[in-house]
């Protein structure tokens, strides 16, 4: 029965990857954030797709051109007349352009734990440093992270998150609030609640087991106290 369990179990969290609310897909119309960057390869590329490095980056960039800047701070949601980041509080926002999760990911990183070097991000994802230059470098284009002097007086230069990142994250992270919103409008409280608290035990477990704690805030509530709530 538990091999049964962990079957299912393993099943749901690699289908987890394909909700679109954690791993925005590319639209229609939609620039992905590392074309507007001009880089077009914040994955690595396939052995099939090496000998059009340069295709694909022509194509990202015509793209561009011809998509209207969008301020992620000022803009609206059409589909809801207001925007999700006013409805957290924050700056408005828009959903029409979405970082992806690579970008996500480091620019939260570098938001709770503060300027980090390309090392120290590399060994908190447990990645390649060439992968983790390849998506910074995505970053810094557009303005999103900055390279800054070790403030510890370390020879290594560190990345900080500017001031357009943050406000870029910020929407991200509205605009990923808006659609749980949505994909759990029908579940009751309580179940929300246990969802929250399985999923943030599960974390916890794998962090400690492979010792690299994600920065959490002090005040963030135990399991006890949200368990309360």
């Amino acid at each position: 029965m538990l091999d049964r369990r962990l079957e299912r179990l393993e099943r749901e969290l690699m289908l987890v990857a394909r909700c679109s609310v954690l791993t925005p897909r590319d639209r229609k119309g939609q620039v992905p954030a590392a074309a507007e960057a001009g880089d077009g390869s914040v994955e690595p590329a396939t052995r099939g797709e090496r000998g059009t490095t340069s295709e694909r980056a022509a194509t990202g960039e015509r793209a561009a051109t011809k998509k209207v800047a969008t301020n992620p701070a000022t803009a609206t949601n059409p589909a809801t007349g207001t925007s999700a980041a006013t409805q957290a509080g924050t700056a408005p926002a828009t959903c029409t352009t979405r970082l992806d999760r690579s970008g996500y990911l480091l620019l939260s990183r570098l938001d709770a734990e503060g300027a980090m070097s390309i090392g120290q991000l590399a060994d908190a994802f447990q990645l390649d440093v060439s992968t983790v230059n390849r998506q910074t470098g995505a970053l810094l284009r557009a303005g999103l992270v900055e390279r800054i002097p070790d403030p510890d007086g370390g020879l290594a230069r560190k990345l900080r998150i500017t001031a357009q990142g943050t406000d870029r994250m910020a929407a991200e992270r509205a605009c990923r609030q808006t659609d749980l919103s949505r994909l759990l409008e029908s579940w009751p409280p309580e179940d929300v609640a246990r969802l929250e608290d399985v999923l943030t035990r599960f974390n916890r477990e794998v962090e400690r087991q492979e010792g690299r704690a994600w920065p959490r805030e002090p005040s963030e509530p135990s399991e006890a106290e949200r368990s309360a709530e």
